[in-house]
């Protein structure tokens, strides 16, 4: 990007912000995490979505969240992060994980949510998570292999103590650079707004920490 173009974009990230502060408060539509999650300060903007697959309303979520973090530019990093409060929580998390690990297509995340929420099989066996990825040609053997890898299971273990920091309570929930939590509390298309506007506070804010 050029100095130019950043230029134009903070002037422009600027002019939503002030539009809109007015309509988003702190307190009411975005909270400030006591403990903040240490970041980067490389200029890019950390988002985290808090989701589980067995959750309706993450399902609900998911092509709106995944149309914004496709629009997103370079200084916006986009992770979903997958919650482990139980054991069927962290069977999921490990799912998400090894189909991630075996870089398989996008489309896979959302075939989950179609074959809990649309089929009524919740995957809640590891025997049905390893009949699922086998209708993605990955063998039941390899499931297992990634289902219970050290290195997913540093994955899980690293979100959970995340999710505790930041006081992670429900799914979705939205984490905009380890400081801010944004709930669901009216629509989805207004989270994402209240996720921009967070956004733009980032940029605009020489400490909006403080």
């Amino acid at each position: 990007m050029s100095v130019f173009s950043k230029i134009s974009h903070f002037f422009l990230v600027a002019i939503f912000a002030v539009s809109i502060s007015a309509e988003y408060k702190l307190g009411r539509d975005y909270k400030l995490i006591d403990n903040p999650l240490p970041v980067k300060k490389d200029g890019v903007v950390e988002v985290t979505e808090s989701f589980w697959y067995g959750c309706y309303g993450c399902y609900s979520f998911e092509p709106a969240v995944n149309a914004w973090a496709a629009k997103q530019g370079s200084d916006v990093k986009f992770r979903k992060m997958p919650v482990s409060w139980a054991p069927v929580h962290r069977l999921h998390a490990r799912l998400y994980y090894t189909i991630e690990s075996l870089d398989l297509d996008p489309s896979t995340h959302s075939a989950v949510f179609v074959t809990m929420h649309k089929e009524g099989n919740m995957l809640q066996r590891e025997s049905s998570v390893k009949d699922f990825l086998s209708k993605f040609d990955v063998a039941p053997e390899i499931t297992e292999k990634y289902l219970k890898s050290f290195a997913i299971n540093q994955k899980i273990n690293r979100d959970a103590k995340q999710a505790r920091q930041m006081m992670l309570t429900a799914t979705p929930m939205i984490v905009v650079d380890g400081t801010y939590i944004i709930e669901n509390r009216g629509s989805f298309a207004d989270m994402l707004k209240v996720t921009d506007y967070v956004i733009c506070l980032l940029y605009t804010s020489p400490n909006p920490r403080d």
